[in-house]
């Protein structure tokens, strides 16, 4: 029998009784008037794309992998230049007689790239740590030392919050775990993989190299994204179809007449625009924003604040921190235990044992990015076709397991010497659970406030470093004051009962959702009122 298509909300609209983060992703009776993935007729685009080529979403398959590839050089090049000093403290420490901490700086202006656009940041970040870079080997006091690495905290904050915007610009919601997984692979790689190339170049040329290169490095990546990386600030039309409280599809719905035409899911919208001209090469590389938009830097500063009483952006920075700060735990560590007896490792071997790390990253980002998508369209087909928010979480579950277990193995094992590839295949364990914590966290609260990303993050990240700075700051007398055994037992159940929390989420996120739903439209209508939130 015929079946009659069931129409979704009109393009532009905004249903203010839909429930954030509540999607109806797989159209199992193929009776929606949406747009479909090409490669799976059942799934529904969201966002909704316009009809504009160049839409982002809209972008050719090569054209969004070079995008992509834009990101990673970003976030590896910056990734590298924040975590090589790792593996050579102690040259540092003996050649200066400094001090030396991990600072965790800035979010400073991440509010920026709404009035001016991405590329502009990305580019202009790129080069301002380059400089800190090359003057960092010229420190030569404590405060100089504390300035550099402020700078450089405060000029790299992007590659916190900026690339998962962007993945959202560009990847519809059923592809978005993917690349978060791709963008966690880069940020936690390229944190894993410069301390193994900075110890080889300290030994051979000097700890100052390591900076040097760095800037090498920032110089290769600015000019690749200079002459590559697109803009993807787009203001859209087009609205997500989201359901307040869906219901399956009754026999009513389907089979309203066994005479009526069968009509095809898609329809042109009414009000799409004319026609469009695609844009030239060099018109893609323009600075000039796509639409003028009002500086409204005041307005956006308390914003991350305010969404600290968002309680599903609340535990999805606690989340990421306590994925974040179990593995600083071990990082934070590692020097001194492998440099010690029974160990003994020269720096250039303290950087060696950063391949297992990166290893556990690759299988982190595997399972939070690719199998995680999977996972949501399961669910969603069980669903009847409706992706909750809280559906990702479940994956989770692994960390339950991987974060007790490599805390335990790192320190019980350091404390009774055991054999050091045991201490080594601790710290990928430990990765692996730090990688699928940045990219589920971070999906998460994109996915269920994708029109507030930017700010949301904004907010992740502030938890996040705050656990982060905690954590660091009380690390040396914790562990100096309980002895390895004891403090990694301790850490070992506190990082299990941290894990367990996105239970509470599963079972309650999604009425916070929606109690939220009244402030969060607010902040989207008076976002598109100053042209901040794409309509």
């Amino acid at each position: 029998m015929a079946t009659t298509p069931i129409e979704m909300p009109d393009a532009g609209a905004m249903d203010e009784n839909a429930i954030p983060g509540t999607v109806h992703l797989v159209d199992l009776e193929h009776v929606l008037r949406a747009k479909h993935d090409g490669r799976q007729a059942d799934v529904v685009l969201v966002p909704a794309p316009s009809n504009d080529p160049d839409d982002p979403l809209n972008w050719s398959r090569r054209r969004k992998a070079l995008a992509s590839a834009c990101m990673c050089m970003y976030t590896i090049m910056v990734g590298i230049a924040s975590a090589a000093i790792y593996s050579v403290f102690a040259p540092i420490s003996e050649a200066t007689g400094l001090s030396l901490n991990d600072l965790d700086a800035g979010t400073g202006y991440m509010v920026e790239f709404y009035l001016y656009g991405k590329r502009p940041v990305y580019l202009f970040s790129m080069l301002a740590t380059l400089a800190v870079m090359v003057w960092t080997p010229y420190t030569n006091s404590n405060g100089q030392y504390i300035a550099s690495k402020v700078l450089q905290g405060f000029f790299g904050a992007p590659i916190e919050s900026l690339i998962e915007v962007s993945v959202a610009d560009v990847y519809f919601q059923h592809e978005r775990g993917t690349y978060l997984g791709l963008y966690a692979f880069s940020l936690a790689g390229s944190s894993y993989f410069a301390p193994i190339i900075a110890g080889f170049i300290a030994d051979g040329q000097g700890w100052q190299w390591v900076f040097y290169w760095c800037a090498i490095f920032l110089a290769v990546g600015f000019v690749f994204n200079f002459f590559f990386m697109e803009e993807t600030n787009y203001d859209r039309t087009y609205s997500s179809p989201t359901l307040a409280d869906h219901k399956p599809p009754t026999p009513s719905d389907l089979e309203k007449s066994s005479d009526s035409p069968t009509i095809p899911p898609e329809k042109p919208n009414p009000s799409s625009p004319p026609p469009y001209k695609k844009k030239s090469y060099l018109q893609k590389l323009s600075f000039a924003p796509q639409t003028h938009r009002p500086n409204t830097l005041l307005r956006l500063l308390p914003r991350p604040l305010i969404l600290l009483s968002f309680p599903v952006i609340t535990w999805a920075g606690f989340s990421y921190g306590s994925t974040l700060v179990w593995f600083n735990v071990l990082n934070g560590t590692a020097s001194a235990i492998l440099s010690a007896p029974p160990y003994f490792f020269p720096p250039s071997t303290v950087g060696l044992a950063y391949i297992s790390p990166f290893i556990g990253v690759c299988l982190g980002a595997l399972v939070s990015g690719r199998v995680g998508d999977w996972f949501v369209l399961k669910m969603a087909r069980r669903n009847a076709g409706v992706v909750e928010a809280e559906h990702r979480l479940w994956l989770f579950g692994l960390s339950v397991v991987l974060i007790p277990f490599s805390l335990l193995l790192w320190g019980v094992g350091a404390a009774h010497g055991v054999h050091w590839f045991g201490l080594v295949f601790a710290l990928g364990i430990g990765a692996w659970s730090n990688c699928m914590g940045v990219s589920l966290s971070v999906a998460y609260a994109i996915d269920s406030y994708k029109e507030l990303a930017g700010e949301a993050l904004v907010t992740v990240i502030l938890v996040r470093n705050t656990m982060s700075f905690a954590v660091n700051y009380g690390l040396a007398p914790w562990v100096g004051g309980m002895g390895l055994q004891n403090a990694f037992v301790l850490a070992a159940f506190v990082g299990m009962v941290q894990g367990l929390s996105f239970l509470g989420m599963v079972r309650w996120g999604k009425g916070c959702r929606e109690r939220s739903k009244g402030r969060y439209y607010g902040f989207v209508r008076e976002g598109r009122a100053v042209g901040v939130v794409g309509s």
